[in-house]
């Protein structure tokens, strides 16, 4: 069985040098104290960010032939970094990036952003991506990170939407990129 800290650390690898620092502590890269197993040792969120920041990490990795964000648990993966390995100072990008996005959403859509389309949901999320949201592309990073490594080192993650082999078998040099139907993790 895999355990969640190696896939995490071989998650973070892709992200290079700007690993948002909750991630690090996690994964064993930078100092952290021992944290518990179970629920957050704080709360967060509140309700109406809990809603939206599930809403919107749907929307980075949405279901699709394999199960989403929300399937795989990512919110309360999420909120489990932020609560206890996050410093006070690392949920600021993500917790005011929840709130300019509510607030853009509420002045281009007079709704509050987990009540509007897919579709608007996308739009918001684009605007921070291109910063276009005061700090948006802050909590786009490192919003994005947490989605992706919450997902990637989930069960539904490591083995619905890649296939997990602990020894992938032989070597076959010749094989046709064309029969390739999964990227397997190890």
């Amino acid at each position: 069985m895999m355990d969640r800290r190696q896939a995490l650390a071989g998650v973070l690898a892709l992200f290079g040098a700007q690993v948002f620092a909750p991630l690090a502590r996690a994964a064993g890269l930078a100092p952290a104290g021992v944290i518990s197993e179970g629920a957050p040792s704080i709360q967060v969120f509140t309700p109406d960010q809990r809603a939206l920041m599930t809403a919107l990490s749907e929307r980075i990795l949405p279901t699709t032939d394999t199960p989403g964000a929300i399937a795989a648990g990512v919110p309360a993966y999420i909120e489990k970094l932020l609560a206890d390995w996050a410093l006070p100072e690392d949920r600021i990008p993500i917790l005011s990036g929840l709130a300019e996005i509510d607030s853009r959403s509420r002045q281009d859509y007079k709704l509050p952003a987990v009540d509007t389309k897919p579709e608007q949901q996308d739009a918001l999320l684009t605007l921070a991506m291109n910063d276009a949201l005061p700090n948006g592309i802050e909590f786009f990073e490192a919003f994005r990170q947490l989605v992706i490594t919450g997902y990637y080192t989930s069960e539904i993650g490591i083995t619905q939407e890649r296939e997990y082999l602990p020894v992938p078998g032989e070597y076959n040099g010749a094989f046709p990129y064309a029969q390739v139907n999964k990227v397997y993790s190890a």
